[in-house]
C-alpha cells in the first residue's frame, strides 16, 4: 500500500537569480491531494554565484561539469542550513528543480546544474531531481513544469500565472491541461535595474519615470515568439537574442525602457486571457510585488486577479516540486504531455539515495 503523507523538501531556483527558495511541507493524497507548508525561507544568492550563474551559458562543457558539482556542494550547503536550523527531521525526499543554464528544447538541449547524485551523499536524504531532461528526450519542451501542480492544488482558478523570470500561464482547456511560456519577466527587468545599481525595480518605481515608446512597443509585442501556438517556452538563450539587443539599441534610457517593457508584459499577459471579470486569476512569483505591473495588467485585462498572501506568492514553485517530486517516488504522471508537447504523459525526474 502506498504512503498517504510525505514530508518533503521543495527546492527551486529561478532565472532572476534572487536565490534559492525552499519549503518544508506536508502533502498528503488522500481523497484529494492537500499541503501545507510548515516553513519556508530565501537563501539569496552571494554577489559571486549571481555572477557564476549569469556566464553560465558561455562556458564549455569542462567548465560546466566543474561549476555543476560546485553548485551542487552549495546546494546541499544550504540545504542543511535550513534543515538544521529549523531542526527538521523525518524528511522524506528533498525535490529540488535545480538551476537552469541551458534550454534549447528544439535541439533536444535542457541543463539544470546541481542535480547531481552527489546532493542525496551531501544531504544524507533521498533526493529527487532532474524533472526536465526525459521530457525533452519524449519530444516535449521541458517546460512548464508546475501545470500538474496547479491542476492537483489550485484547480479552483481559471487561470494560475506565475510573473518570475518569465511569465507563464497554466489552465484547464476541455479535458487537458494547457501550459506555456508567455514572456521574459524580470529576466529583463531586472538586468536593467542593475544598470542604475538597483538589484530589481522596486513596486516598478523605476518604470513609472519613464517614458512608453510606441515605435519600441510595437516591434516588442511583433515578435514571432508571441504568434507560435503552445506547446511553446522560452529560455534565456532567447532573451540575450532577441529582446536584450533591441532595447539597449533603442536609445533609451532605463527608465523608458522599463516603462515600454513593462507595458508590453502586461499587454501579452492580458492577450493570453479572456477578459471576463468572472475569470478567476492567480498571481504568484516576484513579478506579483511590481504594483506599476499590476496596474497596467488590470488596465488591459477585466480579469479577476487575485494575489494571495506571500508564502504562496514566493514559495508557489518550491512547493510545486515538492509534489513532483512525490508523485515521482509514488511512480505517478508528474508531467503532462497537454502541456510540453511530450508523447506520453510521464512521471519524470531522477532518484538518488544517499
Amino acid at each position: 500500500m502506498k504512503k498517504t503523507t510525505y514530508r518533503l523538501i521543495g527546492v527551486m531556483s529561478g532565472t532572476s537569480l534572487d536565490g534559492v527558495d525552499m519549503v518544508f511541507t506536508e502533502i498528503s493524497f488522500l481523497d484529494s491531494v492537500d499541503y501545507e507548508i510548515k516553513l519556508a525561507q530565501t537563501f539569496p544568492y552571494p554577489e559571486e554565484w549571481v555572477s557564476r550563474l549569469n556566464d553560465a551559458i558561455h562556458l564549455d562543457q569542462a567548465a560546466l561539469n566543474e561549476l555543476d558539482n560546485e553548485y551542487t556542494a552549495y546546494l546541499a550547503e544550504i540545504i542543511k542550513k535550513f534543515i538544521d536550523q529549523n531542526q527538521l527531521d523525518l524528511i522524506d525526499a528533498v525535490c529540488s528543480h535545480g538551476h537552469t543554464v541551458k534550454h534549447l528544447p528544439k535541439k533536444g538541449i535542457t541543463f539544470q546544474i546541481g542535480n547531481l547524485p552527489k546532493l542525496a551523499r551531501l544531504t544524507g536524504i533521498p533526493v529527487v531531481c532532474d524533472f526536465r531532461v526525459q521530457d525533452v528526450e519524449l519530444g516535449g519542451q521541458g517546460a512548464p513544469l508546475v501545470p500538474m501542480g496547479d491542476r492537483l492544488l489550485f484547480g479552483e482558478y481559471k487561470y494560475c500565472i506565475n510573473l518570475g523570470g518569465f511569465a507563464n500561464v497554466s489552465q484547464e482547456d476541455e479535458e487537458n491541461r494547457k501550459a506555456y511560456d508567455i514572456c521574459p519577466v524580470n529576466t529583463v527587468l531586472n538586468y536593467f535595474s542593475r544598470k542604475e545599481g538597483k538589484q530589481f525595480d522596486k513596486n516598478g518605481q523605476m518604470a513609472r519615470m519613464g517614458k512608453l515608446d510606441a515605435d519600441l512597443l510595437e516591434k516588442l509585442n511583433a515578435l514571432k515568439f508571441y504568434s507560435l501556438q503552445p506547446p511553446k517556452s522560452l529560455g534565456i538563450e532567447w532573451v540575450n537574442a532577441e529582446i536584450l539587443p533591441m532595447l539597449e539599441n533603442s536609445g533609451l534610457d532605463n527608465f523608458s525602457i522599463l516603462k515600454t517593457y513593462t507595458v508590453h508584459v502586461a499587454i501579452q499577459i492580458a492577450n493570453v486571457l479572456d477578459d471576463n471579470s468572472e475569470s478567476a486569476v492567480l498571481l504568484t512569483g516576484g513579478g506579483v510585488y511590481n504594483s506599476y505591473l499590476i496596474e497596467e495588467l488590470r488596465k488591459f485585462s477585466a480579469c479577476d486577479f487575485v494575489v494571495p498572501g506571500n508564502q504562496l506568492v514566493e514559495f508557489k514553485e518550491a512547493l510545486i516540486f515538492a509534489l513532483l517530486g512525490a508523485l515521482k517516488l509514488r511512480g505517478e504522471i508528474n508531467i503532462l504531455r497537454s502541456v510540453t508537447g511530450a508523447r506520453i504523459d510521464h512521471s519524470s525526474g531522477r532518484i538518488f539515495k544517499p
